[in-house]
């Protein structure tokens, strides 16, 4: 008799490139963990050289201070504690421990609830893209080609290019999650009984892993 594990019945185990989902967190993990670790040094250099960040009235139309100190301990902090939440990500799908992987969910649970949150007040509110847009510095990159476009369509190709991040997005979170349930169900104890038809003795056989 053929018996199918648990964590396989409800759930992919694979993900991208046709990589295990265990594989797919761990490159996750480590994607953002460098990602993270080269905000942190641009952070720090521009703790460490305040004048670096400091733009003078002629280049931005007005006297503006990238990030005052506080705000910058702030981003080193927020930076720091994703870096450890990628490194726990990353440990618990390599050695196996779901409780781990749970923060870094959690994290990308609620980066796809603030995209989601962008694209309806893109939605209810179209007109605030152009307000944004004339706030901008006069110099900026590309602002009067952008401020030619017809707002409907602005609109439109915004709100098409935040719909196929959250798409990405909410492949990663199933890619992670599946993760965790794959891992949690391995740590699981599965129990398969057997009752001969000779005696009435039961047999408890434990997975490896378990």
């Amino acid at each position: 008799m053929k018996t199918v594990a648990p964590w396989t019945r409800f759930y992919s185990s694979s993900c991208c490139l046709c990589c295990h989902v265990r594989t797919g967190t761990i490159l996750l993990g480590v994607w953002y963990l460098i990602i993270n670790a080269v905000v942190l040094l641009i952070l720090l250099s521009a703790l460490a050289d305040p004048d670096q960040y400091h733009f003078s009235s002629s280049e931005l139309g007005g006297d503006f201070e990238f990030m005052d100190d506080a705000n910058m301990c702030i981003a080193i902090a927020i930076s720091l504690l994703m870096i450890l939440i990628c490194a726990m990500a990353t440990y618990g799908a390599y050695k196996q421990r779901a409780a781990w992987i749970i923060p870094f969910f959690c994290y990308q649970i609620f980066d796809f609830a603030l995209n989601t949150l962008v694209a309806v007040t893109v939605l209810v509110y179209p007109n605030s893209i152009q307000e944004y847009i004339r706030q901008l510095p006069p110099n900026f990159p590309y602002r009067d080609d952008i401020m030619s476009v017809n707002p409907t369509c602005l609109v439109l190709i915004i709100l098409l290019f935040i719909s196929i991040i959250l798409t990405f997005k909410g492949y990663l979170i199933s890619c992670v999650w599946n993760c965790y349930r794959y891992i949690n169900g391995r740590n699981s104890s599965d129990v398969l009984v057997y009752v001969t038809s000779n005696d009435t003795t039961v047999n408890y056989l434990k997975l490896p892993g378990s």
